[in-house]
């Protein structure tokens, strides 16, 4: 990719990415400053513009909250708050792709950092092509996330819909009319109507047919067998 390519954004309607020709904008967390500006210099070759850079685990928070950008690139250690706490409140305040920086790669440490909504990781130094792979997968998870996520308040809210006519409901011994959460009385058809998707077509049973229709229920009734 050159600095005149084009940069690729996740879109968490569509299920894929979107191409446009505005940079990807980034924030650096990094309280080393050789390895911030070595990585400022691999950032140069691709379509990535720097509007942030934090020094602490704290700046980097208030910061993405603040600017929110397409993805942040965060040193695990860093004084005053560290890089997976600071990743973790990131993805509870604002939901932003991240990448970590390390060190050294170990089991625990990737654990703790996948449970912290971390999409990638890069070990130091990092090579141009590297830094640029690793933003690409924290990009791509991250969209996937927000689908899944998307996808379970959906769910969450057709759930709580089919739920809400469970429960003891109360009704009239007389009349039959229902009495609703807010202590309004209403008919069996009109409560169903409004707390379900079920929909009401006028029919008569077979007692109300005989009551109410003597002279033709004999015919009706053979009718409805056939």
């Amino acid at each position: 990719m050159s600095s005149h390519s084009l940069s690729i954004k996740p879109t968490s309607k569509t299920g894929g990415a979107i191409v446009t020709n505005q940079p990807v904008r980034l924030i650096i967390a990094e309280d080393d400053y050789l390895v911030n500006e070595e990585i400022k210099r691999s950032l140069k070759a691709f379509n990535y513009e720097i509007v942030g850079e934090a020094s602490n685990g704290e700046e980097a928070l208030m910061m993405t909250c603040d600017l929110k950008p397409d993805v942040v690139l965060m040193d695990v250690k860093m004084p005053k708050l560290d890089g997976i706490e600071a990743s973790r409140l990131i993805q509870k305040k604002c939901p932003t792709p991240i990448v970590i920086l390390t060190s050294y790669e170990s089991s625990d440490l990737l654990e703790q950092a996948s449970g912290a909504g971390v999409g990638a990781y890069l070990t130091k130094p990092p090579k141009a092509e590297e830094v640029n792979r690793a933003i690409i997968i924290a990009m791509a998870r991250h969209r996937d996330l927000m689908e899944i996520r998307e996808l379970y308040n959906d769910l969450k809210e057709a759930l709580s819909k089919i739920k809400t006519l469970a429960g003891i409901i109360p009704i009239c011994m007389h009349c039959k009319n229902i009495r609703d959460d807010k202590g309004y009385w209403n008919e069996v058809s009109k409560f169903i109507t409004e707390h379900s998707e079920a929909e009401f077509s006028h029919s008569i049973c077979e007692q109300c047919l005989e009551k109410y229709y003597p002279g033709i229920a004999a015919e009706v009734k053979a009718e409805m067998k056939k």
